[in-house]
């Protein structure tokens, strides 16, 4: 049987380019063959000059792009173990974008299968490569590639995140560039297995049967595996934000070593609806300092919309609203501009944390972008939240206010994870073709590599305690 489904990487309001090289293979316990369809000229072919970079000892985009393609390989084939080859089909196409937004890359298995010998589970879908391991041959009467790929060839034009461009380093020092190694282990984690084949949005498993990932997948509000569900209850589960969790043991026994204390807000004083002060939830930024055991304390000002910028905090401050946040926690509207140059014009202004409220109904979720210059923390709230806050707010560009707020770590709960312990997947709402259900949740801290989008912290590990890709990994079969 097969499947057209390639979960999705989407990158948000972030910049980058890519593209990739020739044919190579990566040798290890797991063979993995890279197998380029590009034509002569474009993509993994392109022969622009390009000066070595990270230990990338390329001298052609082209080339580069193939070595870091064989780096990544080589990492997944160093973790994984199979007798067979596993083959990667990958080239550069158009793929959606805007000036805003971008899909980098998308990538899933060709083929699925189930009732084989060595599958784990009876009447179970698995994908082509992580099949071809179980059954320890080739399992297809029809053998071609495991893993489709592909990368989005209009990356960095005019309408597609103009000037942006991928790091092809192998060392994973992106600085404000996107990291292909990472980006490159995240698509190939789809094609490996990090997928469900069942249709989240509307409920239907493939071909009748359940992934194996739906043995896993528990709706921890109503206690369901999807497994055990309807097509209505499952399309309802995909969103429910931070509803969703993974409960293989593998994975579950690694969180406490990988995740760390969830973020929170804290606003006590006159300004607090109760006495023991308001706890608000939050989304943490890719940039700048994470939070630590004590708390970061300080009032809070909401910034005033200047006339000279097109949204909250998109230009530097003027002297009303620098005076209103010198040393206290700025309050900003989230649009128009990136997270951080919002937060490095309240750095700039004096203001010792940021708290930006969304200006769109939803979940909260963290911040991307990069900016090394950035020495303040800052979290994401709600619309709903930051409405409560601002409202608390006696004199919103005054002195003083009666509004004080605790940036500080939990206590008792674990980032991106549940009340038991259990990683969380992403489920927002609306849902996202190719993004829901198959990443992790977005509020996981330290970033995850299976995350739908690509954050500046991560590192080239897939393990723990650093990553939770290889646990969910053994959790299904590999």
């Amino acid at each position: 049987m097969k499947s057209n489904k390639r979960p999705s990487l989407t990158l948000v309001a972030a910049a980058l380019a890519l593209a990739c090289a020739g044919m190579g293979s990566a040798h290890a316990a797991a063979k993995i063959v890279i197998n380029n369809l590009n034509a002569p000229g474009v993509g993994f072919n392109d022969p622009t000059p390009a000066t070595p970079v990270g230990g990338n000892t390329g001298t052609t985009i082209g080339q580069q792009r193939l070595i870091a393609f064989t780096h990544a390989a080589n990492i997944w084939g160093a973790t994984l173990t199979s007798n067979v080859p596993i083959v990667v089909n990958a080239q550069f196409v158009p793929l959606s974008c805007t000036a805003s937004s971008a899909v980098l890359g998308s990538a899933g298995a060709t083929q699925v299968f189930a009732d084989f010998p060595g599958a784990p589970k009876a009447g179970t879908l698995y994908s082509y490569a992580l099949a071809n391991k179980l059954y320890g041959s080739e399992i297809s009467d029809t053998p071609g590639p495991q893993i489709n790929a592909r990368f989005n060839s209009e990356l960095g034009k005019a309408n597609c995140l103009a000037g942006s461009s991928f790091y092809l380093g192998l060392d994973a020092n992106e600085g404000s560039n996107i990291d292909f190694v990472a980006t490159l282990l995240h698509e190939m984690g789809h094609g490996l297995g990090f997928q469900t084949f069942t249709n989240g949005q509307t409920g239907a498993t493939f071909a009748g049967y359940p992934s194996a990932w739906d043995h896993y997948l528990l709706d921890n509000t109503t206690g369901k595996l999807w497994v055990n569900m309807t097509n209505a209850e499952r399309a309802a589960s995909s969103l429910k934000p931070s509803g969703l969790s993974w409960t293989g043991p593998r994975v579950t026994a690694a969180v406490p070593s990988v995740l760390t204390a969830t973020a929170e807000l804290r606003v006590v004083g006159a300004g607090a609806r109760s006495p023991s002060g308001d706890m608000y939830a939050v989304g943490e930024a890719d940039f700048g300092p994470k939070l630590d055991k004590s708390p970061l304390t300080g009032q809070v000002a909401q910034v005033a919309l200047q006339s000279d910028s097109p949204g909250s905090a998109c230009t530097p401050f003027n002297a009303a609203n620098a005076e209103a946040v010198r040393n206290k926690i700025a309050l900003v509207s989230r649009g128009t501009c990136g997270f951080a140059v919002k937060v490095k014009n309240a750095q700039n202004a004096g203001a010792i944390g940021v708290i930006v409220a969304d200006n769109a109904p939803g979940a909260v979720t963290g911040m991307g972008g990069a900016d090394a210059s950035i020495t303040i923390p800052s979290v994401r709230v709600t619309q709903a939240d930051g409405a409560l806050i601002a409202a608390s707010l006696t004199k919103p560009n005054g002195n003083t206010n009666g509004t004080v707020a605790k940036l500080q770590r939990s206590k008792s709960q674990l980032s991106g994870a549940d009340a038991q312990g259990r990683i969380t997947m992403f489920t927002p709402d609306p849902y996202q073709p190719g993004s829901s259900v198959s990443h992790y949740n977005t509020t996981a801290t330290r970033n995850q590599l299976m995350e739908p989008a690509i954050s500046a912290d991560l590192t080239h590990a897939v393990t723990a305690p650093t990553d939770l890709t290889l646990e969910l990994f053994k959790d299904i079969g590999w």
